[in-house]
């Protein structure tokens, strides 16, 4: 079995007795660096306001007792219904997150992008009975909330609402509370072990088929994986002043927290080495290049639209990006043309991709110490405390250079998925993370991601699983068969595009008027943008079909069509080019 590890081990050891709020914020770990504690943890961009260490702790705890003393949240019997967040990013997302913690209950986070289906997807699935909700989610949350019966007097709003007019209660109100009455709960501490099985979190993954699955991730996973983080950042060589994680150097945090990227990876471990986060609730990429020169940002962590707009929009001329240290591009690969176009754009900085999953929660690989630009393709270096195999279709392990199935095993693993034995079992064997990418691992570790195995497809940075898409576009009357597939776009990834088989009275009109078919794809796109969230849209456009190839068995040939659909469009694209 050729088995590749990390280089930069062996790992400290992890605590498994303590929950995320108590390693963050009540013991001391030998890996976590001297922290100043004046130093703010965050930064809000659009005011300037800085949140230290201390209203962190206290507004954590306000919180909690008035969520248990008001609904008994982690009372018995409710330690596992989970707690809503649907919000953009917020200088108070930490603060419910841990509040909720410190009373032994579970964090669901929510797209605040969702749709009223997709909300009532995650609120169903999760049994959730609180809700946080940003102002701005407010009416969509409300119709989700009485679709699924929660009690409205449920529904938390983070912010006052711009009018000032609202009858629900406020997180600020209830920390104000909890600061002024007696202590309505005891935090208990974990049993040895327990932090590997107590649920943290029910963050959503998609999967091949269906709609997102909730992946249940411990209390164990998130402390596993900033430990490991930690451990890969002690290995960096270069003298302090150079080091790209240290205390002192200043995150931006556009990217979301309800995303594994932005809250496993960027505000947790973030926090943990002490490098103060500017927290972007609503990202605007000219806002970004002010940021980065306003508050001398050091670390950008980036998606691949991110990236295209760093190289190609005009304004970044206009702005001094020189205290940028390090971009690390991670979500979702990037070809190397747009790697070292952005290395260009900063010669100064670190440039680099990483690679992690829900399932891994989160970080699996980060830029190699040694290289200011990676290695063009990879998608970083194994960190330490991973193993990883490459397989053949057939369970034996590939060479070194050998495209195969990528599986890791990981102290940050995930528990699985909730009530979906049949996805458990494809997934996570035998200790192991089936992650259902096609990958070159070398013999230094390194991660060259190829293809998706399992056919998702990366919106700009998002999972879209082609199933959910196919079983709604086949609800329109005039669809009879579907596969959705993708074409490239170097901004966004991939453009779900709709191979459509019409239903008969469809293809009958279109006989009788020929402008009645650009109606009808008109009509699709419209269904799914009235129905999906922004990401989901057909944004490769519908193309009509005799009918969809499938194997023997029934199975769709979506490789097949893809392989069509971005031939041809590489085609136009050629001729485009030349005129």
């Amino acid at each position: 079995m050729r088995v590749v590890q990390g280089p930069g081990g062996p790992l400290p050891a992890i605590p498994d007795d303590l929950t995320i709020p108590q390693f963050m914020l009540d013991v001391e770990h030998p890996n976590r660096p001297r922290l100043d504690k004046n130093r703010p943890w965050m930064i809000e961009e659009a005011t300037g306001r800085e949140v230290r260490e201390e209203e962190l702790r206290s507004r954590t705890d306000g919180l909690a007792n008035t969520l248990k003393a008001r609904w008994n949240i982690g009372g018995s019997g409710q330690r596992l219904l989970p707690v809503c967040v649907y919000s953009p990013n917020h200088v108070d997302y930490p603060v419910m997150v841990w509040a909720v913690h410190r009373l032994g209950a579970v964090i669901s986070t929510a797209n605040p992008s969702y749709n009223h289906n997709e909300l009532v997807h995650q609120l169903k699935t999760t049994n959730a009975k609180l809700i946080f909700v940003h102002p701005t989610c407010l009416a969509i949350a409300e119709a989700a909330a009485r679709t699924v019966g929660i009690s409205l007097d449920r529904i938390v709003l983070i912010d006052e609402p711009p009018n000032g007019k609202s009858s629900y209660t406020t997180v600020q109100g209830l920390v104000t509370k909890g600061l002024n009455i007696p202590r309505s709960y005891t935090e208990r501490k974990l049993k040895p072990g327990e932090g590997k099985t107590k649920i943290a979190f029910l963050n959503f993954s998609s999967g091949t088929t269906g709609l997102p699955k909730a992946v249940m991730v411990p209390h164990h996973a998130q402390i596993a994986n900033i430990i490991q983080c930690v451990v890969y950042a002690e290995g960096d060589p270069k003298p302090w002043e150079d080091k790209p994680f240290r205390p002192g150097r200043i995150i931006y945090a556009a990217l979301p927290f309800y995303h594994v990227y932005g809250l496993a990876f960027i505000m947790h471990f973030g926090f943990f080495l002490g490098m103060p986060l500017v927290v972007s609730q609503r990202f605007v990429f000219t806002d970004m290049l002010k940021s980065i020169e306003r508050y001398r940002i050091t670390t950008l962590p980036c998606v691949p639209p991110m990236a295209v707009l760093l190289v190609k929009h005009p304004d970044v001329k206009k702005y001094d990006l020189s205290t940028i240290q390090f971009v690390m591009i991670g979500a979702a690969p990037v070809s190397p043309e747009l790697q070292t176009a952005v290395a260009n754009v900063f010669p100064q900085a670190r440039v680099g991709q990483a690679f992690g999953m829900t399932e891994s929660f989160a970080v699996v690989t980060l830029p190699r110490h040694d290289q200011r630009v990676g290695t063009l393709g990879s998608a970083g270096v194994l960190i330490p405390g991973v193993a990883a195999r490459v397989v053949r279709p057939d369970g034996t392990d590939c060479a070194p250079d050998e495209p195969g199935q990528f599986l890791v095993k990981v102290p940050s693993l995930a528990l699985g998925y909730l009530n979906n034995e049949q996805a458990n079992k494809e997934t996570f064997v035998d200790g192991w993370l089936n992650t259902g990418d096609e990958v070159i691992v070398n013999d230094q570790a390194e991660l060259f991601v190829i293809d998706r195995i399992k056919e998702l497809l990366k919106v700009r940075g998002f999972q879209v699983a082609p199933a959910e898409l196919e079983g709604f576009i086949l609800d329109h009357p005039d669809v009879s068969d579907v596969c959705v597939v993708s074409l490239l776009d170097d901004f966004n990834g991939d453009l779900p595009l709709a191979f459509v088989v019409p239903t008969a009275s469809a293809k009958e009109r279109m006989s009788k008027d020929p402008a009645e078919g650009e109606k009808t794809k008109a009509a699709i796109v419209k269904c799914v943008a009235d129905g999906k969230i922004s990401y989901k849209q057909l944004t490769g456009g519908v193309k009509f079909i005799d009918a969809i190839p499938r194997n023997p068995s029934g199975k769709l040939l979506r490789r097949f069509l893809r392989d069509k659909a971005r031939s041809a469009h590489l085609k136009i694209k050629c001729v485009k080019a030349k005129l």
